[in-house]
């Protein structure tokens, strides 16, 4: 089935924008009769021919891309209030501006300059809070660590002076197994006289 050529194109406006697809159709049907082309009677157009008269259809296997024309002013038709004619010439047209709306604008930045210098200046109090925090915390710390180290310093070396001293106590004591020898003989022989003197 041959395709309606773009000689069937509708008139430009928004009334094209918003035609529908029984009216693309339709204008298919003209565009193929004004063309020579005959299609069966109370044949619709399909889709794919409905868009065809909007843009460009391109079909790679079931993929079917379409590029509307006239997209740019398209798209700003469909930004435009309803009931206002569009602009002119093809140009893009830039609507006046207010200067109140100006003046609104900038009095709310200086409002939002304003909360965000307020926002830094609390950021930088807090900022300086957790620093101190942290620098209290750090001194802290290391004033633990070196008690610590002090401590464990003083622990050794008491431990050193007893483990010299528990020697010199059993280097005293040496004589004291002999002494005790000694002192059982002696009971032994004062055991003996006392049984001669009886």
């Amino acid at each position: 089935m041959e395709e309606p050529g773009p000689a069937a194109a509708p008139p430009e406006g928004r009334g094209r924008d918003e035609r529908s697809l029984e009216a693309l159709s339709l204008a298919a049907g003209e565009g193929a009769a004004a063309a020579g082309r005959q299609l069966p009677e109370g044949r619709r157009a399909t889709l794919a021919s409905a868009l065809e008269l909007e843009g460009t259809v391109l079909r790679e296997g079931r993929l079917t891309q379409f590029v509307a024309n006239n997209l740019e002013r398209r798209i700003r038709l469909s930004g435009a209030p309803r009931g206002e004619p569009p602009a002119g010439g093809g140009g893009s047209s830039i609507p006046a501006i207010d200067p109140g709306a100006l003046q609104d604008v900038v009095a709310l930045a200086g409002q939002v300059a304003a909360q965000v210098d307020e926002l830094l200046r609390n950021v930088h109090c807090g900022l300086q809070a957790l620093t101190a925090l942290s620098v209290g915390c750090i001194q802290t710390y290391r004033d633990g660590v070196e008690s610590l180290g002090e401590a464990a310093d003083l622990s050794i070396r008491a431990m050193y002076a007893l483990v010299a001293r528990c020697e010199e106590l059993d280097r005293a004591m040496q004589p004291v197994p002999a002494l005790a020898k000694r002192i059982r003989d002696m009971k032994g022989t004062l055991e003996r006289l006392e049984g001669l003197c009886k």
